[in-house]
């Protein structure tokens, strides 16, 4: 008998600490799901919008009247011959799709695109041999939305745009100097030029 009633003892104590378990793990699990899912994101938020408002709002660029055309992190697909070109993006520039092909260099459909860039090029700068083309004019970004390109691939746009402009090429190479950006901490990867940026400042030029 004794042997029964401390199983029935033993029993109804693991039922118990079953259920203190249960309703442990539901407040624990609430405790963290506002904690994680409601605090935090809004503390973070919060600060971000506080220190650093642009980069929170996705750094985005507006002209003198206000209006936003882009952002600085993201790049666009320039057209307008009077306008500096951006690199060449396999994606259009559309952000949700970011990524690239990763075509090897043998890749005919790699090959293809780039002698149709080449053959547009020259159309566009016939003032400028293919043997001073810059490779990244040419080539896809692993993101596909690169917004820089090197100064040399600025400069060797300018006698296209100079012609179309009226803007002279030492204006405009003033221009590309300016926007052009510095390696990062003055170590870390290569001298660059915000395409958009560059575009923004030469339209004001060309308006004057």
């Amino acid at each position: 008998m004794n042997n029964g009633n401390a199983m029935e003892d033993t029993e109804e104590q693991l039922s118990s600490s079953k259920g203190a378990y249960f309703f442990i793990i539901v407040r624990l699990s609430l405790v963290f799901i506002v904690l994680c899912g409601v605090i935090y994101p809004l503390t973070t938020t919060a600060l971000a919008q506080v220190l650093m408002p642009s980069q929170a709002n996705g750094s985005l660029l507006k002209n003198d009247a206000g209006v936003v055309v882009g952002s600085e992190l993201i790049g666009q697909n320039f057209t307008n011959p009077a306008l500096f070109h951006g690199r060449v993006s396999s994606i259009e520039y559309k952000a949700e799709a970011s990524g690239s092909n990763n075509y090897a260099p043998s890749n005919p459909d790699m090959l293809q695109r780039t002698k149709d860039f080449i053959t547009q090029w020259q159309l566009d700068n016939p003032d400028v041999s293919v043997n001073k083309l810059p490779v990244d004019l040419v080539t896809n970004s692993g993101s596909g939305l690169d917004p820089h390109i090197t100064p040399g691939s600025a400069i060797v746009q300018i006698p296209r745009i100079s012609k179309l402009t009226g803007i002279s090429a030492s204006q405009l190479e003033e221009l590309v100097n300016k926007h052009t950006e510095g390696r990062d901490l003055g170590l870390f990867g290569e001298e660059r030029v915000n395409v958009l940026k560059l575009n923004m400042d030469l339209l004001k030029l060309s308006n004057k």
